[in-house]
């Protein structure tokens, strides 16, 4: 049954807040090497694995392009504007398939619901790759469903319809072109290969036999979208980066363990719980990603909501064994929220019924205005530049250009995009991209913050001419600093409330030599 206006209204309400609530400064720090990588790839002058695979490319040069015409600020609004398409797009096929009979209370209970969820986790909405994934997934969840499912119980008849092999074509450049934005592209043909698996058991349950022809165009169209890496340059080592990346998620051999343990992102949420750290927003996550595994069982168990049971508990597990995973169930999660509100609800026949849903309606109204009002204040906070200067080195960063230094650069891993943005003369010692440098040397550059003689005996060998390190933010140097304040040879030459920067004076010494 289609939908009356009212879901249309709710989808378009649920996707206008997400990108509202998407709009604030580039809080992500990755982001500045990739548009560093948009302009020119740059290297650490530190040692990096081999092969290097750019898998991130096209990202890069998408969000390259925008930042090009309008900076931050309009960086900030595509980004908006993404993230509320990505949730109406996954919410879309639902307005296909909920009843007539809906009350107006269901629906923005759902709603409602739904922006309660986006407004805790707004800041999960970052412009990242992943960002991207979601897009073409949501594309995938509208499109491969009827792909694989129309010509499966169209009749007995081989035959395709010409729309099939269209949609086909489109969603086979949209996966060409994901696999140089994000590893995560072998989420698109898993996904196909799951509405496959579900399109022929229902066939078989309904006792259908499928054509032959109907059977090899389903296998091809999976095959196919694995295929999709092999038609870049890199071949096979694209193929193979999402099992490394796996690897790193969640540590299964010895050389990935440090990196799924010592990156905040890659922890799971009880893990960064029991720590301490976004205590009470790791519990609303653990909590929804709970609910999340009961209701997918529950429905599977009882046959219900076709293929969304299995994509939310999939994304559940994947947001409990890593935070950054959370933005993948999120999408599903409100879907299948607002799915249950608007398809479980009493119709209002009697007077207390009707009371209680006016009632209801009026405290939803409420609670959406509060919200949207907590939003809105949050705006008077932003910097117009749409720069998050506590998380990057702005004015340090502008500091150390005009005032260049010798020997090499030490910095803390998230300052790393950014001083490679705006200082590329001068290369960092680390960056985000963590997935470039071995486990080895990611151990041992987490064991300065710890051991300071190592630090020193290292900034010797390698050359440390200047160091810089965050006081607020990710502040993990505190021990280090303490100890190198006290050192004759290293003296602070820039500080303000945010970074600090330090240079040794072997170097100074050695230039004016």
């Amino acid at each position: 049954m289609k939908c009356s206006v009212l879901n249309r209204k709710t989808v378009f309400a649920v996707a206008f807040v997400a990108a509202l609530f998407s709009i604030f400064p580039l809080t992500d720090t990755d982001i500045w090497w990739h548009l560093a990588c948009a302009r020119e790839w740059v290297q650490t002058w530190t040692p990096s694995r081999s092969p290097v695979v750019n898998v991130h490319e096209y990202f890069q040069r998408v969000v390259g392009f925008v930042y090009g015409i309008g900076g931050a600020p309009l960086l900030v609004a595509f980004k908006a504007v993404l993230w509320g398409i990505v949730f109406a797009l996954f919410l879309l096929p639902h307005r296909e398939r909920c009843a007539e009979s809906q009350s107006k209370p269901a629906a923005l209970v759902g709603a409602t619901l739904a922006a309660l969820v986006l407004f805790v986790f707004r800041y999960h909405f970052e412009i990242r790759p992943v960002l991207f994934s979601l897009l073409f997934l949501g594309i995938y969840w509208n499109l491969l469903p009827e792909i694989l499912n129309s010509s499966s119980h169209s009749s007995q008849t081989s035959r395709l319809e010409p729309r099939t092999y269209f949609l086909l074509l489109f969603v086979l450049v949209i996966q060409w072109f994901w696999c140089k934005c994000q590893g995560l592209y072998i989420l698109g043909p898993l996904f196909a290969l799951a509405v496959l698996v579900s399109a022929w058991l229902g066939a078989w349950r309904l006792k259908i036999k499928l054509p032959k022809k109907v059977r090899l165009f389903h296998v091809g169209v999976v095959l196919a979208l694995f295929a999709m890496p092999f038609l870049h340059s890199e071949g096979l080592n694209l193929f193979l980066y999402p099992f490394g990346l796996l690897d790193r998620l969640v540590g299964m051999s010895p050389s990935a363990s440090v990196f799924a343990s010592e990156i905040a992102e890659n922890r799971s949420p009880f893990t960064l719980l029991l720590a301490g750290e976004n205590a009470l927003e790791c519990v609303v996550m653990i909590a929804l990603c709970v609910a999340g595994l009961v209701f997918a069982v529950w429905n599977m168990l009882n046959g219900r909501l076709g293929l969304m049971p299995i994509c939310l508990f999939a994304t559940a597990a994947l947001a409990l064994i890593a935070e950054r995973n959370f933005v993948l169930y999120m999408p599903v999660l409100l879907y299948g929220t607002v799915a249950f509100s608007t398809n479980h609800q009493p119709p209002t026949t009697n007077h207390f019924l009707l009371s209680t849903s006016y009632f209801l309606l009026s405290t939803v109204y409420f609670l959406l205005f509060f919200l949207l009002g907590l939003w809105a204040r949050s705006l008077l906070a932003y910097d117009i530049s749409m720069i998050a200067s506590q998380r990057v080195p702005v004015d340090a960063a502008a500091w150390m250009a005009a005032h260049p230094h010798e020997g090499h650069l030490f910095n803390d891993d998230r300052a790393g995009g950014y001083l490679e943005f705006v200082n590329p003369s001068d290369p960092v010692y680390i960056d985000g991209r963590f997935i470039l440098k071995t486990a080895d040397f990611f151990e041992r550059y987490l064991r300065y913050a710890d051991d300071p003689a190592l630090f020193m005996h290292d900034a010797d060998s390698l050359h440390f001419g200047r160091a810089i390190f965050p006081l607020r933010y990710y502040a993990r140097w505190g021990s280090l600093l303490s100890v190198l304040e006290a050192q004759e040879d290293w003296n602070v030459a820039y500080r303000d409330s945010l970074y600090i920067v330090l240079n040794h004076d072997i170097w100074n010494f050695v230039s004016e030599r």
